[in-house]
């Protein structure tokens, strides 16, 4: 089968600065790929070639006939109107769906990412709620590859674990960047990362995250050797040159052509080698005590609504405090409480003497965009006090990978993954007993995530840490504190725990939902005998249409039906024909439980 997406030898910059050079990539259909690579590799431009909404200064990109590309892009983007109203508006130039199915085939997309509400507003949505209609209006055009561009950047924990279960279930080829590294290895099957360390500018590996860095290190490791090899034969040929031979022989010229090949070629290897990364290092105060921080009782309402009580935490010289919990649990905001940011409804918040608190918010809040660069990293003249020793701005901002040609630019023109390296640059010049952090690894590059994470292990004070990715809580956390659990507050060891403990609640609540639907449709009279056994037997009804559903589904993904049009033409005509009998079985429930 001809591969849907070829890009061949393509090439993009910005202004002087190369993403990408002579880059070729096939994509098939199966294909899950996750794309990752350091901040500026030109991952998000990638994508945008890859579905036309940019072109690359060189190359070309050639799309399998008939192909079709759903794009969610890496900003939520804003709507009016109603979510079916978004859909309607998507669907407006498209003309592979008739006009007559159109109101059915978008129910059906709304069904099928969790809105049960079509005239709900959009404006209204959640951010996570957003996220999903950006991925319904995405395929509502029934593409046949989805792009995601960072889908899980500042999402709840719930939303990703339903997108990871969308994508596994619900669609077969897709290409979605992102630095969530469990998240990665749920839902891949191929991994790409583009990056200037590796010949060909990307590097592919078939499997899931965990064989991508299998594969990678060996790569790696493979390359450092392949360096020392053309080391030592430079070597050798310098000494020749050194002679200085005559080139009037043949034999001289050619060897001399050859000792500037290698060299050339040396040069490469060296380039693709020296990795950049972000230079870490907290810096801790000389404090003695091990007794930091105790809360007790701490309680806050909004609107008469209880967000969270009785609240305890001590924390100790070391501690790595984990605070979890789903969107609206609090978490946020029981963090600003113990930075002192706001004030608890009841308890106390005893701190040892004279402090050191750095609090991390999630919104970059206190971040004035309008500062230069050079302002943001170094408020008071052309140097920075690190660690008891004098560094220079200019040394100082390639620590953190900038240019130090971009020192007087405004922050504003930096990107999420940037002005977060700022913020953990201001932190590190100052000497602290506890960081507060609230989702510090939005927008940052894997790489990054990885150097944060081994400093935060060799931080000597204590963390508070809010993060929805899975990888650093269960890697920094020593206890999860988590907010959302049935009875109050809870502690586990691991999000797993936590995550297991989520779904035993979720059944619980569910079972006592179902009995209290049987229990009230046995008290009313409104039925009739037959009625009432027909209302006792829907939910079983549905659930088997479902796995007939499912079933269909599944026929869709063999090849002998793919390739098969009269059979592929009946396949979707019977999976269509089920989804509208589940949706009279709706339909029906709802007429008996008003009826009740």
């Amino acid at each position: 089968m001809p591969p849907l997406i070829s890009c061949k030898s393509i090439s993009k910059a910005h202004g002087s600065r190369d993403l990408f050079q002579d880059l070729s990539i096939t994509f098939s259909t199966g294909n899950r790929v996750g794309l990752i690579g350091p901040n500026g590799a030109g991952k998000s431009t990638l994508l945008n070639i890859i579905a036309k909404l940019d072109f690359p200064d060189s190359g070309e990109v050639v799309h399998s006939k008939d192909t079709r590309i759903g794009y969610v892009p890496q900003q939520v983007e804003k709507h009016s109107g109603s979510i079916q109203e978004v859909l309607e508006e998507a669907l407006i130039e498209r003309s592979h769906i008739e006009e007559s199915n159109r109101v059915g085939h978008i129910r059906r997309i709304l069904g099928k990412v969790g809105f049960t509400d079509p005239e709900q507003l959009a404006s209204e949505l959640s951010g996570g709620w957003a996220r999903r209609l950006s991925i319904a209006k995405a395929l509502v055009n029934e593409p046949d590859v989805l792009l995601l561009d960072e889908p899980t950047n500042h999402l709840d924990l719930d939303t990703i674990l339903w997108l990871e279960s969308f994508l596994q279930r619900s669609f077969k080829t897709f290409i979605v960047t992102s630095h969530d590294r469990i998240f990665l290895d749920s839902i891949s099957n191929k991994v790409w990362e583009l990056s200037h360390r590796y010949p060909k500018g990307i590097f592919s590996v078939d499997g899931d995250y965990s064989e991508f860095i299998e594969s990678r290190e060996r790569f790696l490791k493979g390359q450092e050797q392949y360096e020392r090899g053309l080391r030592s034969k430079n070597r050798r040929e310098e000494e020749w040159l050194k002679q200085s031979p005559k080139a009037r022989s043949t034999k001289a010229r050619a060897r001399i052509q050859e000792a500037a090949k290698l060299q050339h070629e040396l040069a490469k290897v060296k380039f693709r080698n020296s990795e950049s990364k972000a230079e870490l290092g907290f810096s801790v105060t000389d404090r003695q005590t091990k007794k930091l921080m105790v809360a007790k009782n701490i309680s806050k309402e909004f609107e008469g609504k209880k967000i969270f009580s009785s609240i305890d935490i001590r924390l100790m010289r070391g501690d790595r405090l984990g605070i979890v919990g789903g969107n609206g649990s609090g978490k946020s905001t029981l963090l600003k409480i113990l930075a002192g940011e706001i004030a608890s409804d009841s308890g106390t918040i005893k701190y040892a003497d004279d402090l050191k608190i750095f609090y991390f918010d999630q919104h970059r809040e206190n971040l004035d965009l309008n500062l230069s660069l050079r302002q943001a990293l170094s408020p008071h003249g052309e140097t920075i006090l690190y660690r008891g020793r004098s560094i220079h701005i200019n040394s100082w901002c390639e620590k953190f990978l900038f240019d130090k040609s971009r020192l007087d630019l405004p922050l504003n023109l930096f990107s999420g993954g940037e002005r977060a390296r700022i913020l953990i640059a201001r932190l590190m010049m100052q000497p602290v007993d506890v960081l507060l952090l609230d989702e510090p690894t939005n927008d940052l590059d894997i790489d990054t995530l990885e150097i944060l994470e081994e400093n935060l292990d060799d931080f000597p004070g204590s963390v508070v840490l809010i993060s929805h990715d899975r990888a650093i809580i269960d890697r920094v956390a020593d206890t999860l504190l988590a907010l959302d659990t049935v009875g109050g507050p809870r502690t586990f060891n691991d999000s797993e725990a936590w995550l297991e403990q989520r779904k035993k609640e979720a059944l619980e609540q569910s079972r006592e939902s179902s009995e209290s639907k049987k229990k009230q449709s046995v008290k009313k009279t409104g039925l009739s005998y037959k009625e009432k056994q027909e209302l006792s037997k829907m939910e079983e009804t549905i659930n088997a249409l479902g796995e007939e559903l499912d079933f269909l589904s599944t026929i869709l993904d063999d090849p002998a039906i793919q390739n098969n049009t009269d059979s592929l033409q009946e396949a979707c005509k019977n999976l269509a024909k089920k989804q509208e009998e589940i949706d009279e079985a709706y339909r029906r429930w709802q007429q008996l439980e008003d009826k009740s």
